[in-house]
């Protein structure tokens, strides 16, 4: 491998979305330099965070259908059972449920946690409460959507937070999405919730980290097998 291909396989594409937010804050960069140098650099060290706030990592989703795979990369905050936002349709007694917080550090691409085509999606607006908290998910901004997949219908919602102001999803009802899919993305700390037919075995805890399109949070197994395939996306 030479030199250019070692350094273009280290650099982590940016999302189309961040492109025009970078762009901001890169010439606020230049115009701060010639008025006054030191706030030059504050300015360099926040377009270079807006650059990383924006970023779009390929990841590797394991192929099989009965797992279901974390959306979000982010801190699991909740993995217990949960009434359903009443948009979503899925009933009102609790359903497996994981939380998943996405902070300012955190990778804010979105994923479908599983194959399956999209029955319903619904906007609601609300507050924007700190996303870490639990009646976020009552409460805040959010944008729901319904995967009607193999083994039952999955609802997803895409919670605003403190900071977020803008949700942003790319999917249409009807279309069909992959596990690991790119589905949406939330500006500036948020966070997605994910519902659960009651047979699904959550296999994460509350306080572990999720790696989106990548870790495995669910399985519709009684037992426990390793996936024997991933894909790229």
């Amino acid at each position: 491998m030479n030199l250019l291909e070692s350094i273009r396989r280290q650099i982590v594409p940016i999302h189309r979305d961040g492109y025009l937010f970078v762009a901001i804050f890169a010439v606020v960069t230049i115009i701060l330099f010639f008025l006054y140098a030191p706030l030059g650099w504050i300015a360099l060290a926040l377009t270079l965070w807006c650059a990383y706030f924006f970023r779009d990592p390929p990841r590797f989703t394991p192929l099989d259908a009965a797992l279901v795979i974390a959306p979000a990369d982010g801190l699991i905050v909740s993995a217990a059972p949960g009434v359903p936002p009443p948009e979503l349709g899925l009933g009102p007694e609790p359903l497996p449920r994981v939380s998943i917080f996405m902070s300012i550090f955190d990778c804010h691409v979105n994923r479908a946690p599983i194959a399956g085509r999209i029955g319903k999606i619904v906007y609601r607006p609300g507050l924007f409460l700190n996303a870490d908290l639990d009646k976020a998910s009552e409460d805040n901004e959010r944008n729901c959507l319904v995967i009607e997949a193999m083994n039952g219908r999955v609802g997803v919602v895409q919670i605003a937070g403190l900071i977020a102001r803008r949700i942003l999803c790319f999917a249409a009802v009807g279309e069909t999405l992959e596990a690991g899919q790119r589905f949406g993305l939330i500006r500036f700390g948020s966070r997605v919730d994910v519902y659960l037919p009651p047979d699904a075995r959550l296999l994460v805890a509350t306080g572990m980290r999720a790696v989106g399109g990548e870790t495995v949070i669910a399985d519709f197994r009684a037992m426990e097998q390793p996936p024997r395939a991933f894909k790229r996306s």
